[in-house]
């Protein structure tokens, strides 16, 4: 049976704005109070999902979340007789709180779920738990929401067990995919999974950063790997280093990325590098790549700034893989010299880089990487996923009139107290849960 790896990519909502919410993320930081395009945005995302699509990947779609979350606004005692009435009594009072409430963060579905595939799973169901984010309060919102649209996504619970997302507690901060990593000879036989986290749940008992948080524990780690079920023999936690959490590298992700027999990471990412290395080798009977960037070659600011890491490593056949990086990434000098040599040498499976903009993203901090959910589904657990959900040319042609519908192109920080554009998408996302044939997720749809 034909196994492979679906992209999930988040599509990207009408209330993308640069707010500046995430600390420790120097991008969201630095562009804060921006003027955004949702249009823009969306459609690069939808390019994106288009060029793996045509290039033969299985490629699907999740759904945005409703913004601004209006039950919050009411639980933090905004008052009206109407959801425009709560909103315009949010921006007089407190806009920063309005300006949480209206993120479209839910775009970068990496922070999503933790999804385990069926071949490394004790009962053979593929096993998803959605991430607390309890770090960020504008994505701590967002895990019943991913929750409702990642069951009907893929219902059949026979194939999928749908877990609830961890106490939403420092104790068990989970951000998901971001900090996990699946490695494996053929996407259908049995993997290792490798959970990085920034720190343990006491900060008296380890290393920790000092001027950012660090978003993901061990214990929350633990708790998914027990969860889904993993042979403890086939999984792996590793440390980030927390002096790279300082400089901006908020994920593993930002800092690493891995595929099959492929680990690409920079030489500062782990705190025990030899350690992770062993762990993981020791698996394999044939070669695995370790690809180590040097600081050197690429210093971590480069890294950050270029988002080289946060990039999808793709495979495309036995032996080649591509690496889909972001246009920052060519425009940093030290970066794509080093993408050149990498593709040249001949060295590594991966042998070609693919460049794509998605600049919107990349401007609150998410690049390539963020933007997707990696799931690993056998040919009967396709056919039991939402097929209006999975990417094709037709689904690609309404999407992109969706989007050229009912987005803005302009978003700056004032216009989220138009009541208006709530109204908006709300009748955006209504159509859209007909066109991908999600049902009711949303609030204001019950």
């Amino acid at each position: 049976m034909k196994t492979s790896e679906a992209n999930f990519d988040g599509l990207i909502g009408p209330t993308h704005n640069y707010a500046g919410l995430s600390l420790g993320n120097v991008a969201s930081m630095g562009n804060k109070k921006q003027v955004s395009s949702p249009k823009e945005a969306a459609l690069q995302g939808l390019l994106k999902m288009k060029t793996l699509y045509d290039m033969g990947f299985v490629q699907g779609v999740l759904a945005p979340h409703s913004r601004p979350h209006i039950g919050y606004l009411k639980r933090l005692g905004f008052n009206g007789k109407s959801e425009s009435e709560v909103i315009v009594d949010a921006a007089k009072k407190a806009p920063e709180i309005l300006a949480s409430l209206t993120s479209a963060s839910s775009m970068w579905t990496a922070n999503a779920a933790t999804i385990s595939p069926s071949a490394d799973t004790q009962d053979g169901r593929v096993h998803m738990t959605p991430a607390n984010l309890v770090n960020k309060f504008h994505r701590y919102i967002e895990a019943s929401t991913t929750s409702k649209i990642l069951k009907a996504t893929f219902p059949n619970e026979d194939y999928f067990a749908h877990h609830s997302a961890l106490p939403a507690h420092e104790n068990f901060g989970d951000e998901g995919a971001a900090n996990h990593t699946r490695f494996c000879t053929d996407y259908g036989t049995q993997g290792v999974e490798f959970f990085v986290y920034g720190r343990k749940a006491d900060l008296l008992s380890g290393p920790h950063p000092k001027k950012y948080p660090a978003r993901q524990t061990r214990e929350a780690a633990e708790a998914i790997a027990r969860l889904h079920g993993l042979k403890k023999e086939f999984t792996v936690f590793a440390q980030q280093n927390p002096e790279v959490i300082d400089q901006g590298v908020f994920h593993n992700d930002v800092i690493a990325v891995g595929n099959k027999n492929c680990l690409f990471y920079h030489e500062q990412a782990y705190l025990n590098t030899e350690q992770v290395k062993q762990d993981i080798a020791k698996h394999f009977a044939k070669d695995f790549y370790f690809v180590e960037v040097k600081a050197s070659e690429v210093s971590v600011q480069e890294a950050v700034e270029s988002y080289l890491f946060n990039s999808q490593l793709l495979t495309v056949s036995d032996d080649k893989m591509i690496l889909l990086v972001p246009e920052e990434s060519r425009t940093t000098p030290a970066v794509w010299n080093y993408l050149n040599y990498l593709t040249e040498s001949k060295q590594t499976p991966i042998q070609e880089v693919v460049v794509r903009d998605v600049k919107q993203s990349m401007k609150n901090g998410g690049g390539p990487a963020c933007l997707r959910l990696r799931i690993v589904l056998s040919e009967v657990e396709l056919k039991n996923t939402n097929p209006k959900t999975l990417l094709n040319e037709q689904l690609y042609n309404q999407l992109v009139g969706w989007v050229n519908k009912h987005y803005r192109d302009q978003l700056s920080e004032e216009d989220l107290a138009d009541p208006m554009l709530y109204e908006e998408s709300c009748r955006a996302l209504d159509e859209l849960t007909q066109i991908l044939d999600l049902g009711s997720v949303y609030d204001f749809q019950l």
